[in-house]
């Protein structure tokens, strides 16, 4: 409503869609359990599959539909679409909606439990576009994290993300909808409810009260049989780690994938505490605890488990605005007392690591709700910085009619970046950059030791010359400045300079750095009305470059594809702008298996009919999203591999001609600990395809004696991949012999028909299971991927009562993205590639 009050009956929209005539679901009113924290999930088969969340806020059921059910991967992010608001009756709910009725289809009550904001925050968070909340359900566990997306133009509903949390209740892969297929009430099956058999518990004539008192009870019940968590070591107390840095842009990025924090204009400093143990560390690395014995103190007192917190430590100015020459006076009197004066203030915004967890791989948004959990009872002069989410342009244009510097806008889910990056961009108010002193003029004031300062920055190993800057100094500042310049005065420049600006200067061994406010740069590069803030002793003179605003991230980057024209499949026409687009396509059903996975690429820059070659490496040619991490090889040394997170990595790598990706068996976070068996079916030439399906199945039945779940993959070529997902915690060489002796099983089971042996010879008339896959540093090729073959094939993801009607290997294109994208969506694929399962002993 437009003036934000509540309607005066929130339940008017769920009774109007309906007709209780016809169908068995309840009316009812707003209400509330004792306890005012349900939450239930309701597995809802209607037109499409989906989970719907409900979470009890002041005595309705708050709504969304979770399309492939809730995961407990915080790798994975489920769209959850907001509904309307449910009688806290629907929480008992269980049973078959009509064909043809609002919502008609089968429902079942898949979890139960309670719910709670997490410390800090509230329901009402709702109302601001995201909730941190903690669940104790039979099923769902932990921390979970709502996000609302910003809607596009002409879109009716509302979308929201919903994810796992990482804790002690996260576990790798999706198989929690998969595994988990009765009712938590009753027992059935969905076939079961949609049939009317009676489950555990009779649900006619039960009444609210006491269904809900049921529910209390399963609550706690919960809570009483929860795990405690393994009690370990504490960790020690963090070292020191490079900062993040932002980016300096002109405009403010749009949408809700930024989150918008104010620029403070102090000293950047990172917390390292633990107990009553605290250091504090410049951007640069110095240990200036010393300097802050009172803040050391405030965060000593919160008895904090080992942590190293991210933030910016400030003055106030008499207006109340965090000011960096404030700050300077500070700490030249000396900071030992709490006086309103000289009291400073820390203001947090990012955690590092916690409990000797490394946080740096969890979004930013994350990372702040975590840090909001740890500061949950800080007081003042210790802060968590504020956010918001999108609004950014509101933000700033406060800010700088607050005066204040500017702000800092980050990217929701990106990760720790330990130097610079796009994914932290700075916008400010007025353009402040720091410089090197490199000499100064005298003054023919009586009393004042110099005029001006000449400033440089260093652009690669050169000192370039930046022009002069002659107000802005304090008394005090004027003779602390002379004295410290006059131990550094030399008789040749350092810089370059034309006659007019070198003469009458005493020029000085680039040292120190000053932060000076100017209006802009000039057309030779000079700064225009500069104005001194104040000595930066945090960071080293050689570190002083330019910065140069940099274009403002688009809400979605896209990527320039060169001679989208050029044909790279010769016999059927498909051209490398056809390849992106159809890469475009799939991003989203591709990369839950191809993101955060070290890749090989297959490249073609001519095309597949030229020559191709793999490639694992990378000297940073690929693009800015296309990552590397260091895996150390076989000699003992270490080399940097692939990987993508995004839609723009994959795209940047087909800019560079690439037309396949084959995966590692783990990822990228963690390469020892593979989470991915497949079983490559290689059919000699001899035979059908049949012949590969048949095998495909049998294998399938094998590992399901063992208690393994699998899934068929077409591999766009001649065979089948049997994939076998796995949770980690076994080694490369157990993962290697389990799959070495299971192919080798089969091939002494049935001779005539498989071998495990890569032989050609040995392979005449037989189907070569290729186990060799499954060893550490090799690939296979990922699900989605375009094959440089002919015809421009895809691997494709497949039912296992689909596979029986198809008649290869390679039934679909690049030309087939729309139909591909549709059905991953479908029921026959919901869960395809997830299980949670461990590898067995053989």
């Amino acid at each position: 409503m437009a003036s934000g009050r509540k309607p005066a009956d929130p339940l008017a929209t769920y009774n109007a869609k309906r007709d209780f005539n016809r169908t068995p679901e309840p009316s009812g009113k707003a209400q509330s359990s004792t306890n005012g924290n349900l939450f239930i999930v309701q597995k809802h088969d209607a037109t499409r599959l989906h989970w719907d969340l409900r979470l009890e806020v002041d005595g309705v059921l708050k709504s969304w539909a979770v399309t492939k059910g809730p995961s407990p991967d915080p790798d994975i992010k489920r769209l959850a679409v907001r509904t309307e608001d449910h009688p806290m009756s629907y929480a008992e709910f269980e049973g078959t909606i009509p064909k043809g009725e609002y919502g008609g289809g089968t429902v079942m009550l898949w979890d139960r439990g309670s719910w709670a904001p997490v410390e800090g925050k509230s329901a009402q968070d709702l109302e601001k576009g995201h909730l941190h909340f903690r669940l104790e359900g039979e099923r769902m566990r932990g921390d979970w994290l709502l996000i609302r997306l910003k809607k596009k133009p002409g879109e009716k509903r509302e979308n929201w993300l919903l994810r796992k949390l990482q804790d002690g209740h996260a576990e790798a892969g999706d198989g929690l909808v998969e595994r988990e297929l009765t009712s938590v009430l009753t027992g059935r099956s969905m076939a079961e409810i949609a049939a009317d058999k009676k489950g555990e518990y009779l649900l006619a004539g039960k009444k609210d009260e006491a269904f809900l008192a049921q529910m209390e009870k399963a609550s706690s019940r919960n809570a009483r049989n929860a795990k405690p968590r393994s009690k370990r070591k504490p960790a020690p107390l963090p070292k020191f780690a490079q900062p993040q840095l932002a980016t300096l842009v002109d405009e403010v990025p749009a949408g809700n994938g930024w989150m918008h924090e104010i620029k403070f204009d102090g000293y950047r400093a990172l917390v390292a505490a633990r107990c009553d143990e605290v250091r504090v560390f410049t951007r640069s690395g110095k240990d200036w605890t010393d300097k802050f014995g009172p803040l050391v103190e405030a965060i000593a007192a919160l008895d904090l488990p080992a942590c190293l917190i991210d933030g910016e430590i400030v003055a106030y100015d008499p207006r109340g605005n965090p000011d960096f020459s404030t700050l300077q006076q500070v700490l030249k009197r000396g900071h030992g007392s709490q006086s309103k004066q000289d009291a400073l203030a820390f203001h947090a915004f990012d955690l590092l690591s916690l409990d000797g967890e490394d946080l740096a791989k969890l979004p930013n948004i994350e990372r702040k709700e975590r840090l909001e959990a740890l500061l949950s009872t800080a007081e003042p002069p210790i802060h968590i910085a504020d956010h918001v989410i999108g609004a950014g342009e509101q933000l700033y244009a406060s800010m700088c009619g607050a005066g204040q510097e500017g702000i800092i806008a980050k990217k929701i889910d990106a990760p720790y970046r330990h130097a610079r990056s796009k994914a932290w961009v700075k916008v400010k108010c007025t353009r402040r950059q720091e410089f090197v002193i490199v000499g100064w003029k005298k003054s023919s004031a009586r009393g004042r030791p110099f005029a001006s300062l000449l400033m440089a920055q260093y652009e690669g190993d050169e000192l370039v010359y930046k022009g002069n800057v002659g107000t802005g100094f304090t008394t005090d500042e004027l003779d602390e400045l002379a004295a410290k310049m006059k131990r550094l005065e030399r008789k040749t420049p350092p810089v370059e300079t034309d006659s007019a600006s070198a003469r009458g200067v005493t020029w000085l061994t680039p040292k120190l750095v000053v932060e000076v406010a100017f209006s802009e740069f000039t057309a030779d590069g000079n700064i225009r009305h500069g104005s001194y803030l104040g000595l930066r002793s945090d960071k080293p003179a050689k570190k002083v470059t330019p910065e140069r605003a940099a274009p403002t991230p688009a809400p979605e980057e896209v990527v320039k594809i060169s001679s989208r024209e050029r044909i790279i499949f010769p016999d059927s026409g498909q051209t490398k702008g056809q390849l992106a687009d159809y890469y475009a396509a799939v991003a989203p059903i591709m990369l839950p298996f191809a993101g955060h996975r070290p890749v090989s690429l297959v490249r073609c820059p001519q095309g597949r009919a030229k020559k191709c070659f793999f490639q694992k490496h990378d000297s940073g040619a690929f693009g800015d999203h296309v990552h590397h991490v260091p895996i150390r090889e076989k000699d003992g040394g270490t080399e940097d591999y692939l990987y993508v997170e995004d839609a723009r990595g994959i795209l940047q790598c087909v800019q560079m001609g690439t037309i396949e990706f084959h995966g590692w068996g783990s990822r990228s976070d963690d390469v020892e600990a593979p989470d991915r068996m497949v079983f490559d079916l290689d059919p000699d030439e001899g035979l059908d395809f049949a012949d590969v399906r048949h095998a495909a199945r049998d294998i399938r039945a094998r590992l399901s004696d063992l208690g393994l779940v699998s899934f068929a993959m077409l591999s766009g070529g001649k065979g089948v991949h049997v994939v076998v997902p796995l949770r980690t915690g076994h080694t490369w060489d157990a993962h290697k012999d389990f799959s070495r002796r299971f192919a080798e099983a089969l091939a002494i089971a049935e001779p005539d028909r498989f071998t495990a042996t890569m032989s050609k010879a040995k392979r005449k008339g037989k189907i070569f299971i290729d186990w060799l896959r499954n060893q550490r540093g090799s690939t296979a090729v990922l699900p989605y991927s375009a094959r440089a073959r002919s015809g421009a094939p895809v691997a494709v993801p497949i039912d296992w009562n689909e596979l029986k009607s198809i008649d290869n290997a390679h039934p679909f294109s690049i030309d087939d993205a729309k139909r591909l994208v549709e059905r991953a969506e479908s029921k026959a694929l919901a869960g395809w590639g997830f299980a949670e399962q461990r590898l067995p002993d053989l």
